[in-house]
């Protein structure tokens, strides 16, 4: 296994986590918050959505797809308290972008020489990711920063457990 193989495999690794902690909500129950001061899971969606498009764009620019007209704004820091279903975006539209953005990130790790992951990372988070590859282990490893806030909603709605 080379750097690539383990970043790919971070990616599916949180991927899969994340997926199946929202893969049986329906649209009414990603506007749930896991507790008081906290994100309604559709926006925490569209923020790791949002988020790897920006870090990819960053670390390989031009490469992210764009999101549709409006998407970032409306999983800003501004809408974290926004509790109107109407101002998000559904459960199947957060799983397309989810995977086109997946899909551009991987495609981008593949195209990179594996050299190259040991360049300096984007200036502005070189502190936090002082290379290119830890800046690729960010984007993979993010989903698995917000997937525990699925828990408490799953686990208030009478859920099964997943993982």
């Amino acid at each position: 296994m080379n750097a690539k193989d383990a970043i790919r495999g971070t990616m599916d690794l949180s991927n899969h986590i994340l997926k199946a902690y929202f893969d049986d909500l329906t649209d009414a129950e990603l506007m749930q918050r896991p507790g008081p001061g906290c994100n309604p899971l559709a926006w925490q969606l569209g923020h790791l959505i949002s988020s790897e498009a920006s870090l990819l764009n960053q670390v390989s620019p031009g490469t992210a797809p764009e999101l549709p007209a409006g998407f970032v704004e409306q999983h800003s820091k501004a809408t974290a308290g926004f509790d109107d279903a109407s101002k998000f975006g559904t459960k199947q539209q957060y799983l397309d972008l989810l995977d086109q953005v997946r899909a551009a990130t991987l495609s981008a790790l593949d195209k990179l020489p594996e050299a190259d992951l040991d360049k300096p990372g984007p200036e502005g988070m070189r502190k936090m990711c002082p290379t290119v590859g830890s800046f690729f282990n960010l984007i993979a490893s993010h989903p698995l920063m917000h997937a525990g806030q699925f828990v408490p909603v799953r686990r208030a709605l009478g859920k099964p457990i997943k993982i």
